[in-house]
C-alpha cells in the first residue's frame, strides 16, 4: 500500500455515509432523503457529525431508483450550494436490475464525479471482457475519478486481488468496500462476516472500508476501527441505533459511532484530509 495512505489509516478513519439507497423509502423511515433538497439538507448534518464523503444515491420523479445524469446533477449542484467542497461525493453506480455494465460506465464517463462506487460482479461479471474494465478503470485513474470497488463475497474479494495484480485495476491502492448481509432477504450483517472476508486477503495491501444490513452495524464499525478499516454508515443499510431503538436520522448513526469510537487514536478525517491521502481520488478538488 502507498505509504502515505497506510500512515493515515494510523490515525484517521474515513466515515462515509449511505443516507438512503435505492430501494428504501419514507415508509422505511420518514427522515430517509429522496430529493435533491432533502439529500442537501442530510449532507450538512452529515458533515457536521464527522463524515467526509458522501455515497450518493438519486431517485426519479416516483422516488425510485436511477442513473439518470441530469438527476445527478441536480443533486450534486444541491448539496455543493450549501456545504461547497465539505463532502466528497460518491455516486453509486448500482444497477438494482435496471441498467448494463455499459449504462453504467457511461453514466460515469457522462458525470465525470469526483468519486463513485462500482460493483465488481455488476461491471465486471464472471466470464466478462475483462480488457473492457480495464480500459474504463484507467480512464478513471487518468481523469481524477476516485472509484470504490464494492465487493460482497469471498469470490469478489479473491478476483479483487486477481484483478489487482494483473493490473485491471490500476493504482497501488485501490479502495474496497466490503459489504455485509443484504436487504433483499433482510440478512444482517455480523463482525464474524467481517472476519471471513479479511481472511480470504491482506486487508495491509489496500485501503478497505465496510458497510453492514441490520442492527449490528455499529458493532461491525467498531471491528472495523480496530482492524485499520473505515466505515460506511447510513439508512440504506440500516435504520436503527444498537439497542434496537429508530435513529432519529443519519447523523444520529454517526454521532452513535464516534461516540462509541471516542478512545481510539483514529479520529474522524475530514474530507480536505481523505483528498490530500488519496491524491488519485479527489484530484479535481485540489
Amino acid at each position: 500500500m502507498n505509504n502515505r495512505i497506510e500512515r493515515f489509516a494510523e490515525n484517521r478513519v474515513i466515515i462515509l455515509s449511505a443516507p438512503n439507497g435505492a430501494r428504501r423509502s419514507q415508509r422505511d423511515h420518514p427522515a430517509l432523503p429522496i430529493t435533491a433538497a432533502g439529500l442537501a439538507d442530510n449532507a450538512v448534518a452529515l458533515r457536521d457529525a464527522g463524515v467526509s464523503v458522501l455515497h450518493l444515491h438519486v431517485r426519479d420523479d416516483q422516488g425510485g431508483h436511477t442513473l439518470d445524469p441530469q438527476k445527478y446533477r441536480e443533486a450534486l449542484a444541491a448539496i455543493r450550494d450549501r456545504i461547497g467542497d465539505g463532502l466528497i461525493l460518491q455516486v453509486t453506480t448500482e444497477a438494482v436490475g435496471m441498467y448494463s455494465a455499459a449504462e453504467q460506465m457511461a453514466v460515469v464517463r457522462e458525470l465525470q464525479p469526483e468519486a463513485v462506487s462500482l460493483s465488481l460482479r455488476e461491471l465486471c461479471p464472471e466470464g466478462a471482457d475483462e480488457a473492457v474494465f480495464a480500459e474504463f478503470g484507467h480512464w478513471m485513474h487518468e481523469a481524477g475519478v476516485w472509484p470504490q470497488f464494492i465487493l460482497y463475497s469471498v469470490e469478489d474479494v479473491q478476483r479483487f486481488d486477481a484483478m489487482r495484480a494483473s493490473g485491471v485495476i490500476p493504482g497501488d491502492a485501490p479502495f474496497a468496500l466490503f459489504v455485509l448481509g443484504n436487504y433483499a432477504d433482510a440478512v444482517a450483517g455480523t463482525p464474524a462476516d467481517l472476519e471471513g472476508l479479511l481472511d480470504a486477503t491482506d486487508p495491509a495491501a489496500y485501503p478497505w472500508a465496510v458497510c453492514c444490513f441490520g442492527r449490528n452495524e455499529n458493532a461491525v464499525m467498531l471491528t472495523a476501527l480496530q482492524k485499520g478499516g473505515h466505515v460506511r454508515i447510513g439508512f440504506e443499510n440500516n435504520v436503527v441505533l444498537a439497542d434496537g431503538s429508530p435513529a432519529a436520522d443519519n447523523a444520529a448513526l454517526i454521532r452513535q459511532f464516534t461516540a462509541a469510537a471516542s478512545a481510539s487514536p483514529r479520529r474522524p478525517a475530514s474530507s480536505g484530509e481523505v483528498r490530500a491521502a488519496f491524491p488519485g481520488g479527489g484530484a479535481k478538488a485540489l
